[in-house]
This record gives structure tokens, C-alpha cells and sequence, in this order.
């Protein structure tokens, strides 16, 4: 059994990650910092034919993800989904010349420390699968191309979710670049903007958000690594 873990998935993008790659047949770990809140979607997605279960998971946490990581017994797809934007002003601004660093700190601990702290505690599961994939959930605005030129509208300034998420970039290169060879594929998604509660529901249906996470966790073997794509391909860093 092909086993799959979503980070954030008790909901929104996260859920319908699960739920598409449950569908295609794996076995899918749905990853919650609420026990509650993952047994609940995994209520739902066994509804539906996929084959789930909860797994307690707070990406902040050490022990939590250590925890989580002894329990399975196998892992051959790992998206980090989970994320939070921290707080904005009107119109969703983060102006970086009052920004709280209190609010840096909370976005970085989850968009990317959380992503490596679960990445390096799962790295022996995967290396052990016969097709790892690795996808980390990223956004067109961390593209610094993009956010330095006038000519591309790319929404307001967000000073601590958008370097954020330029600093998983980062990350995810390296991470490819050091399994590069292994089998391990490592790469960045943008879902563009999805409706869910971390948008106020503005943007299109979660569920059609979830297409190019869900492409790239199942890659087929040889596919590309290190890159950072969108529903319409490339985007530039």
C-alpha cells in the first residue's frame, strides 16, 4: 500500500489533497494539529472511498512530529501543506515598516521550519519507499521576480507571509539538490489563490487548487525535481 501524508489536511487545500490522492488509491495520513478536527475529515474521506486515518501533528512542535513519525511504519509521499499567513491589515497589506516581528517569527516557525522539521523526520520513511516524492506547498507571491517588477500585479505587500514562502523556495532547492540521485523528488506547487478560511473564502474551489500538488506527488519515476510550477507551468523564482 502506496501511503501518502498531508500536512494541514483536516481542511481546504489540505483536505482535497487528501482526498485526491486518496482517491487514486493511496493510503492517506491526514496531518492535524486538532485530533478531533483529523478524525472528523477522515470520518469524511472514508465516506468516500479513500482509505485515511488521523495523524496527530502539530508542524511546530519536536515532539510532535517525532511522535508522528513513529507511528508509521511507511511513508512514500509527503506534502507540506500546512501554513498560516499571520496577521494583515486592511486589505490584506503586511506593511514592513510596522511589522510585528512576534508575527515573522509564528509565520516562519510554520511555512518553514515546519516544513523541515517534518521533511527531515520523515526522510528515513521516504528513503526507504521505492518512489519518494516530496511537495511543499508554495504561492505565486514568493516569486521575487514577479514581486520586483511593476508590470506584474501580484496582490498587496505582505512582508511576512511572502518572504516566507520565498524562503521555502530556498529551501526546497537545496533539499533537491542534496537528494538529487536518490529517487527522492522534491518540489514546490502553486495552487494559486484558493477559497478557503485562509483567504476568507475568496479564489477559486479548493478542489481544483488541489490538481498540481497532487501531480506532483505522483510523478512517475526520473520525473523533474527542484522545480516550482503552477495548473500553467513554470513560474519564475
Amino acid at each position: 500500500m502506496t501511503t501518502a501524508l498531508v500536512t494541514g489536511a483536516n481542511k481546504g487545500l489540505g483536505y482535497e489533497i487528501a482526498a485526491g490522492l486518496g482517491a487514486l488509491g493511496y493510503r492517506v495520513a491526514v496531518g492535524a494539529r486538532d485530533r478531533a478536527r483529523g478524525e472528523a475529515a477522515v470520518k469524511s474521506l472514508r465516506a468516500a472511498g479513500a482509505d485515511a486515518f488521523a495523524l496527530e501533528l502539530d508542524v511546530t512542535d519536536d515532539r510532535s512530529v517525532a511522535a508522528a513519525a513513529a507511528t508509521l511504519d511507511g511513508l512514500d509521499v509527503l506534502v507540506n501543506n500546512a501554513g498560516i499567513s499571520g496577521e494583515f491589515g486592511p486589505g490584506w497589506e503586511q506593511d514592513p515598516a510596522t511589522l510585528d516581528l512576534d508575527v515573522v517569527r509564528r509565520v516562519v516557525d510554520t511555512n518553514v521550519y515546519g516544513v523541515i522539521r517534518v521533511t527531515n523526520a520523515m526522510l528515513p520513511l521516504l528513503r526507504r519507499s521505492p518512489s519518494p516524492r516530496i511537495v511543499n506547498v508554495s504561492s505565486s507571491v514568493s516569486s521575487l521576480t514577479w514581486q520586483s517588477d511593476p508590470a506584474v500585479e501580484v496582490g498587496p505587500i505582505m512582508a511576512a507571509y511572502a518572504p516566507a514562502k520565498s524562503y521555502l523556495n530556498a529551501v526546497t532547492v537545496h533539499y533537491a539538490r542534496q537528494l538529487a540521485g536518490t529517487g527522492i523528488l522534491v518540489n514546490l506547487a502553486c495552487p494559486g489563490l484558493v477559497a478557503t478560511d485562509f483567504t476568507g473564502s475568496v479564489g477559486r474551489p479548493a478542489a481544483e487548487a488541489a490538481a498540481t500538488p497532487i501531480r506532483l506527488a505522483t510523478l512517475p519515476d526520473g520525473g523533474p525535481t527542484g522545480t516550482f510550477t503552477d495548473d500553467d507551468g513554470v513560474i519564475p523564482w
